[in-house]
This record gives structure tokens, C-alpha cells and sequence, in this order.
């Protein structure tokens, strides 16, 4: 069975390199295109389903932004099962605090540049080295223009319909999505928010419980 990974802003497929799935799941990852001018969060989901195999059954994984992008295209294209790690099925589980920056405008302080910076720093002091290569390599990467649309993109998102077969894993101390806003199926005591880097073996673990052998 086809399994389609989406991942976070600004990011690519490396995110998922310590990912493994069970044995009779073949792995695609679904890369970003690039918005269309003041294009809404559904409408790019929509479009970005385009490099799914709609013909034969599948499977969505979405880390952060991906899984509001998995859930958008579940509700609408309904795969096997969805899987979001470190992110929200629904609008209402975004912290208060974010809409409220966005309405105040606050959020276009918050430029790609900024967050690049901020997110380098983290990680060059809490991660091992080879997984700071990894991140280092993915944020130089990041396309400012699809961060900045995003952002705000995700700041507008309205959705309240969370699709059959949904399953949330989430980190207990989550500093992006905190757990208090959001009602995840699976809670990863002391982890943060990149959990498919930092804690890979115990997402694995999960993955292989949620997933039955075989893709059936």
C-alpha cells in the first residue's frame, strides 16, 4: 500500500529519515508546490493531492503543517487511515494566542528569516550532530515565500471536521502545538515538537501498532 509523508513548513523529505514503516508499505513523499496569489489553505491541499494515487488505497502521514495538510486531503479524498504527528486535526486546537497575534498583525513580525534563525539556533544546541546536519540542510532550503504564505495561510485555516480513521501523535511538551489545545490519541512524554527526528524509535514504535504488516 502507498503511504504518502508530508512534511513541515519549510521542510522536505529528510525530515523523515529515521522514519520506518512496517513491511508492505511503499513510501512516497508528497513535495510542495509552490501557492497560488492569496490561494487558501483548502484549495493547496486540494491541489497537492494531485500527487496522490487516487485509483489505488492509500495511506497519509503529516508532520506539523503536513498533517493539516493530511487532514484537508482526508476529508476529501479519504485514505486507509490518516496519521498527524506534532500538529492539529482541526482549527479550534491552534493555540488562542496565535489568532490573536494574526488579528493584531503581530504575525508579520515574524518573518521567514526570523524563524530560520531561531530554529538553527535550537537545534545546533539540543540536537546530536547528525540530525543537526539534517535540519541545517532542510532550513537553508526552506523557500521564504512558501513559509511566509503559509504562516499565514494556517492562521486563516477555519476546519472542524476531523476524517474517519484519524490518529494524532503528539509530544507532551509540544512548544509549536501545545498538547493543552489539542486531544491527541497518543501523548510522547518529555518530547517537543520534532519528534520524527528527535524521537524516531518511539514514533516507529507507534507506527507499527497503528499499521498492520503488509499494508492490509
Amino acid at each position: 500500500m502507498n503511504a504518502y509523508l508530508i512534511s513541515g513548513i519549510g521542510a522536505d523529505y529528510r525530515l523523515f529519515t529515521h522514519i520506518v514503516l512496517p513491511p508492505g508499505y511503499e513510501v512516497r513523499h508528497i513535495h510542495w508546490i509552490a501557492p497560488e496569489k492569496e490561494e487558501s489553505l483548502p484549495a493547496y491541499a486540494c491541489r497537492l493531492a494531485g500527487q496522490i494515487d487516487l485509483k489505488t488505497p492509500f495511506i497519509l502521514i503529516g508532520f506539523s503543517l503536513g498533517g493539516i495538510m493530511a487532514t484537508e486531503i482526508a476529508n476529501r479524498c479519504h485514505p486507509v487511515r490518516t496519521i498527524i504527528i506534532s500538529s492539529v486535526p482541526i482549527s479550534s486546537q491552534l493555540p488562542p494566542y496565535y489568532r490573536h497575534a494574526h488579528r493584531l498583525r503581530l504575525s508579520k513580525l515574524v518573518t521567514p528569516q526570523v524563524m530560520k534563525f531561531f530554529a538553527s539556533a535550537k537545534f545546533r544546541l539540543t540536537m546530536r550532530r547528525g540530525n543537526r546536519k539534517i535540519m541545517r540542510e532542510v532550513i537553508r532550503a526552506g523557500d521564504n515565500r512558501f513559509i511566509t504564505w503559509a504562516m499565514h495561510a494556517v492562521l486563516d485555516w477555519r476546519n472542524e471536521t476531523i476524517p474517519g480513521s484519524l490518529v494524532h501523535i503528539h509530544g507532551a511538551w509540544d512548544e509549536i502545538f501545545p498538547v493543552r489545545w489539542t486531544r491527541p490519541t497518543f501523548t510522547i512524554p518529555k518530547a517537543g515538537h520534532n519528534l520524527v527526528l528527535r524521537r524516531a524509535a518511539e514514533v516507529n514504535r507507534l507506527l507499527r501498532e497503528i499499521l498492520p504488516s503488509g499494508g492490509q
